[in-house]
C-alpha cells in the first residue's frame, strides 16, 4: 500500500491484501469496546459496593481494597485458565470478564492513593507492608487459582 505521506511503500498483511478483510480491520471494533465498558461498569459498581459495605477509616489499614484486589486477581487467574482450556469460547468473553468486569473490580490506583494517604498519615511502616502484601498476595493468587483451576479441569476430563 502506497502511503504519500512517507513516499515509500510499506509491507502489506497478506490477510488486508483483499479489500473486504481490509475495511473490516479498518472498522472500530464496537462489539470489543461495548463489552469492555459494560463489563468494566459492573465491575467499578461491584468494587465501589465493597468499599460502602466494608469502609475504610481515614488513617485506617485498607483491608476492603487488599481483599477487593487479591480476589479479582484470583479470579483473572481462573477465568485466563478457563479461557485458555476452553475448546471454544465467545470472542468478547476475554473484554467483557477480564478488562471490563475484572479490570474495573481489581482497584491498583485507589491502592497507590491509599498508600500515599497511609505515609502522608505518618503509617509509613503500614504503607510498607501494605505494599508488600498486596504485590505479593495478589501474584499468589493469580498464580494459585490459575493452578487449580487448570488441574480441576484437567480433572474433570478424566
Amino acid at each position: 500500500m502506497f502511503n504519500p505521506r512517507y513516499r515509500r511503500r510499506e509491507p502489506i498483511d497478506p490477510d488486508l491484501a483483499v479489500p473486504a478483510r481490509r475495511r473490516e480491520a479498518e472498522r472500530p471494533h464496537l462489539a470489543v469496546l461495548a463489552a469492555v465498558a459494560l463489563g468494566g461498569g459492573i465491575g467499578a459498581t461491584a468494587r465501589y459496593g465493597a468499599s460502602v459495605a466494608w469502609p475504610t477509616a481515614p488513617d485506617g489499614f485498607p483491608f476492603t481494597t487488599l481483599l477487593v484486589n487479591v480476589l479479582g486477581c484470583a479470579l483473572i487467574g481462573v477465568l485466563m485458565a478457563v479461557l485458555a482450556e476452553a475448546r471454544s469460547a465467545h470472542r468478547l468473553a476475554r473484554p467483557f470478564l477480564g478488562t471490563g468486569v475484572l479490570g474495573g473490580f481489581t482497584t491498583f490506583s485507589t491502592w497507590a492513593l491509599e498508600l500515599q494517604t497511609l505515609v502522608e498519615h505518618g503509617q509509613a511502616r503500614a504503607a510498607l507492608v501494605y505494599l508488600l502484601v498486596t504485590l505479593a498476595a495478589a501474584l499468589a493468587a493469580v498464580w494459585a487459582a490459575a493452578g487449580a483451576t487448570r488441574r480441576l479441569i484437567a480433572w474433570r476430563r478424566r
